[in-house]
Parts: C-alpha cells; sequence; structure tokens
C-alpha cells in the first residue's frame, strides 16, 4: 500500500464528519426502500390473489418506512443550517426538489467548492476520450458516483421540460442532431455546473418552482 501511495500519488481527502456520514447513510437508506417498493410493485402486477394481500401488506409497510424516513431526513437537514441554506438555494433551481438536493448534500459534498471540471469528472458526466494511437473512439461518460447520477437523471429530466435554460439548451443540442441521451447527458452537466456555481457564489435566482424532482 505504502508503494502504491508513492506511485501513484493519490489525492489527500479529509474523511467524513459523523454528520455527513450519518446523512450519508440516511439517503442510502431511501434509494434502498424506494427500490424495495418498485419490485414490491412489480410483482403486485404479476403475482396470484393468494399472495396479492402479502405483497399490499408489504407494499403499506415500506411505504410508510419511507414517509418517515422522508420526515428523519428533512429534520436532520434542517437542524444544520449550513445544509438548510445549501438546500434553499438548490431547491430555486427549477428542477431541483427536497430529493435531489438532499442527496446531492449528502452524496457530493464537494459541490461548489471545487470547479465545473472538477465536479463534472467527480460525479461522472464529463465525456471522457477513448483513443488509442491514431484511433479515436466515441466520447463517453464513465466512473463517478452512480448514486448522484441517478438523482441528477431525474432532475434534468424535469429541467428540459420546465426549466427555460436547460430546456433551450436540450433542444439546440436535438435540433443539431444529438442522440436524446446524449443530449440528456449534456443537461445533467450544464445543470450541475449551474448547482455547482450557485452554491460557490450563494446565488439565489428568487424564480418560483412549478414542480420538483
Amino acid at each position: 500500500m505504502a508503494l502504491y501511495a508513492q506511485k501513484i500519488q493519490p489525492q489527500v481527502r479529509p474523511l467524513k464528519e459523523a454528520e455527513q456520514l450519518e446523512l450519508s447513510n440516511l439517503v442510502t437508506r431511501r434509494r434502498q426502500l424506494r427500490d424495495m417498493i418498485t419490485m414490491e410493485e412489480n410483482r403486485l402486477r404479476t403475482c396470484t390473489a393468494r399472495v396479492r394481500g402479502n405483497v399490499e401488506k408489504s407494499l403499506a409497510h415500506l411505504r410508510q418506512l419511507l414517509d418517515d424516513l422522508d420526515r428523519e431526513i428533512q429534520d436532520f437537514i434542517c437542524r444544520s443550517p449550513l445544509w438548510h441554506e445549501k438546500a434553499m438555494i438548490l431547491q430555486e433551481v427549477i428542477g431541483i426538489g427536497p430529493v435531489v438536493s438532499t442527496s446531492l448534500i449528502a452524496l457530493l459534498p464537494e459541490l461548489g467548492s471545487i470547479d465545473r471540471k472538477k465536479i463534472s469528472a467527480l460525479v461522472g458526466v464529463a465525456p471522457m476520450n477513448r483513443d488509442s494511437g491514431q484511433w479515436r473512439g466515441q466520447r463517453r461518460i464513465q466512473g463517478g458516483r452512480p448514486a448522484v447520477r441517478r438523482v441528477l437523471y431525474m432532475a434534468a429530466l424535469v429541467a428540459t421540460r420546465y426549466n427555460p435554460v436547460i430546456r433551450d439548451f436540450y433542444q439546440r443540442l436535438r435540433q443539431a442532431g444529438k442522440a436524446p441521451k446524449v443530449a440528456l447527458t449534456a443537461c445533467m452537466r450544464k445543470l450541475l455546473v449551474i448547482l455547482n456555481a450557485r452554491l460557490k457564489n450563494h446565488a439565489r435566482c428568487n424564480q418560483p418552482l412549478p414542480l420538483a424532482a
């Protein structure tokens, strides 16, 4: 390990503070509950009458756990003036709701403290070259933090419909011939850069939020 550190010289990062780690665990647990609810909903559509009642009871229990956890997470956010302020700034961007803002605060604490290129690479929405010698491969996103990309993807979907900046950007890319997934990934990156800049500058747009993600 010492030789690895000497050769690679990885970036030194501070350990997560206890509260940051706790929030991360709460958000991760929320994602697990959502996945379990989705699985049970899928089973409900295909199960026989004999087991339907059991699945419905399981769904009711999981949904109650999710509601309780959402309240706990929001209380946890509100107890921290810094996190509460970050959440308010993030949610002022059309397309960002409580779930997305909380996930970003918990899983991407670097947001607002590093530049746009680094934050894009950290999340894994920056296109990477796949070249070898004279061969030029297609640029793709890779690595990063899948859990962050997951919530950012949903936020970008909403933003392409209701956020004028992201919507116009998406339409320009589609008109230029970009595939829907490529255009949406570019919107994810643009949205992330906007959020990063707002937190860095503590900017406020003071616009209504017609629909949250």
